[in-house]
């Protein structure tokens, strides 16, 4: 049992390491796919459901409900997609062509979960879960207009949530957990060495340099491990009734990392070095109240709000360890709520239909979107089903499509030599394939 353990949590890391090639697609950075039974229902009931171990990440006092031992493992494949379309007030970095209008930024992305619940005793149960409850990437085509603004953003969390659960009573479980997390994050943008030649030395040092036209790019690169925590708890009002609360802390990082430029000119190498750089950035609390109801032996209902603190994400403020800053972005953000509502239909013993509905505003506003998260509003609609080939184990899948408004945006950075990115995210959408396999012992 020791060895299986250390080898899914082994398998589950490794894969969580290596994933995230997509978009976020909950609001913001934010990752909510942390489970494939959940995924069917647009996580309405998250908090509540308990329906098997991945409840460790939405609410660990549901660990009460899961009997010997299980685990559950589970993959997301995301694929978001849209398109730019540049306003007539846009324009290229200064000294620079234009370029076009970025192709689509998305791509498929692939989430990995693992779980691991075990009973104690009646009252008390431990588990742990290896996920990634934050990450994103958008990536340009070469030569877009936006280019000096953002080229590739990525951001990739592992998490690791061991936690214990203890029965109080027949009512009430207590949950709670500590999460150890890492971070990496890449951003690269295009370097401007025409525009910042003529800034420093006028006409003699852009024409030094090879005149209009010269250009590269910046890529900083940074990482970071830090702590936190989640609790929870899980009142059964009746035996069909059951309503769960929980919350998951912030968490600080201080990135350490470099920066380096590509194509410099020889002439810009000793105002625009290669170095070491560092960033602050505290990733958001959470709070879900949800509820669930056995209607009768053919219907389950639930529903869910989630609360998210993204108003700790006041701008991305990059600086030299020299303490010199580098680059400073204001983003913002502010506070969110998703709301969803979900219904489960079993048909026998082994089938069970999957259904929901939710909404989930973005914290990015208008004045402040940027190219590297041009988040918005978006209704999610997700249909599942499980199948149990034996009592002892379950295999879930989903599918889930994520309506997203057009999202407008008004970054103009002309005077850094960076241009004015002005247009429309438009056919902005996001598609979902989950799968999980759960098996008790």
């Amino acid at each position: 049992m020791k060895n299986f353990t250390q080898s899914l949590l082994k398998v589950s890391l490794a894969a969580a390491l290596t994933a995230l090639s997509g978009s976020a697609v909950a609001g913001g950075f934010g990752l909510i796919e942390q489970s494939g039974s959940g995924m069917g229902n647009a996580f309405a009931g998250g908090a509540a459901s308990a329906e098997d171990a991945s409840t460790i990440y939405f609410n660990p006092a549901g660990m009460s409900r899961l009997k010997g031992k299980q685990i559950a493992v589970a993959l997301h494949a995301i694929n978001p997609s849209a398109k730019f379309t540049p306003s007539a007030t846009a324009t290229g970095g200064a000294l620079q062509v234009a370029g076009n209008n970025g192709g689509d930024p998305g791509g498929w992305g692939y989430v990995p979960n693992g779980y691991f619940a075990m009973e104690i005793d009646p009252a008390l149960s431990f588990g742990i879960g290896v996920n990634a409850p934050f990450g994103m990437q958008t990536e340009y085509d070469a030569g877009w207009i936006g280019r000096f603004q953002a080229m590739k953003s990525s951001i990739k969390t592992v998490n690791i949530n061991p936690s214990i659960s203890y029965r109080m009573s027949d009512t009430v479980t207590l949950g709670a957990g500590i999460s150890y997390q890492k971070i990496d994050g890449e951003l690269t943008s295009a370097t401007n060495y025409s525009a910042a030649a003529f800034a420093a030395g006028g006409a003699p040092l852009l024409g030094a340099i090879g005149g209009a036209g010269v250009e590269g790019v910046t890529t900083v690169k940074g990482k970071d491990a830090a702590w936190g925590y989640n609790l929870g708890v899980l009142f059964n009002a009746t035996p069909q009734t059951r309503v769960g609360l929980a919350y998951r802390s912030t968490i600080n990082y201080t990135l350490n990392g470099t920066v380096s430029f590509s194509n410099r000119p020889a002439l810009l190498a000793a105002a625009i070095p290669d170095g070491a750089v560092n960033l602050n950035i505290k990733m958001p609390d959470t709070f879900s109240a949800s509820a669930f109801h056995q209607l009768n032996d053919k219907w389950d209902i639930m529903a869910d709000a989630t609360w998210t603190g993204w108003s700790v994400f006041k701008q991305l403020k990059i600086d030299r360890a020299s303490g010199v800053n580098l680059t400073t972005v204001p983003e913002n953000w502010s506070d969110t709520w998703r709301f969803a509502v979900g219904a489960n239909h079993h048909y026998n013993d082994q089938w069970t239909a999957r259904m929901g509905l939710a909404y989930d505003q973005t914290p990015v506003s208008d004045a402040f979107r940027t190219a590297r998260i041009p988040d918005q509003d978006r209704t999610w609609l997700s249909l599942g089903g499980q199948y149990k080939p034996s009592k002892e184990s379950a295999i879930d899948f989903a599918y889930t499509h994520l309506f997203i408004s057009n999202a407008t945006i008004a970054d103009n950075k002309a005077a850094a030599g960076a241009g004015n990115l002005a247009g429309t995210y438009s056919s902005i959408a996001t598609n979902i394939l989950s799968v999980q396999y759960t098996h008790g012992f």
